[in-house]
């Protein structure tokens, strides 16, 4: 033996596209997405799923990427923040986030705007308070958060407004 474990094959959809691989069974999502695929918009940080840096959408759900296996994403859909964009038009949030001065340095704002997209699915007009409790698990660390609430108040109005 060599030392390093066996490797086996995956497929699943990162951003619409299918992927196929051959993966350390202990490889983590975040080095799989990052390190493999070159998609650098899910960050590094806590490593123990505390601040939210590296969400990614797993199926439509938040997931801390740190944490999450490569092989629990066998056969689901990833969609990482270089994904959201549809058509070559950006996600509301992300025009959202723009237009109401929310990005600062960015380390977060990928994690942020995927967790906020979550929210906006349950709740598609969401309050500021209703903002904060979704995003407690989401930490910033150049802003007081205000900015942020605002531009996901804002990106949810103008969903709701689309549906209607």
């Amino acid at each position: 033996m060599d030392g390093r474990a066996p490797s086996m094959r995956i497929a699943l959809t990162v951003n619409g596209r299918p992927v196929e691989a051959a993966i350390e069974p202990r490889e983590l999502l975040l080095d799989f997405i990052r390190d493999r695929l070159g998609l650098t918009g899910a960050k590094r940080s806590c490593d123990v799923q505390v601040c939210g840096v590296c969400t990614v959408l797993l199926d439509g759900q938040a997931v801390s990427a740190c944490c999450t296996l490569a092989y629990e994403a066998r056969g689901r859909e990833v969609t990482t923040i270089e994904g959201l964009a549809a058509g070559g038009h950006l996600h509301p949030l992300q025009e959202a986030f723009i237009a109401h001065a929310a990005v600062q340095c960015g380390f977060c704002t990928p994690g942020m705007i995927l967790t906020a997209a979550t929210l906006l699915q349950d709740v598609p007009a969401p309050t500021p308070e209703q903002v904060k409790a979704y995003l407690k698990g989401t930490l910033c660390r150049c802003t007081g958060y205000w900015k942020i609430i605002e531009a996901v108040v804002a990106a949810g109005r103008r969903t709701q407004e689309a549906r209607e």
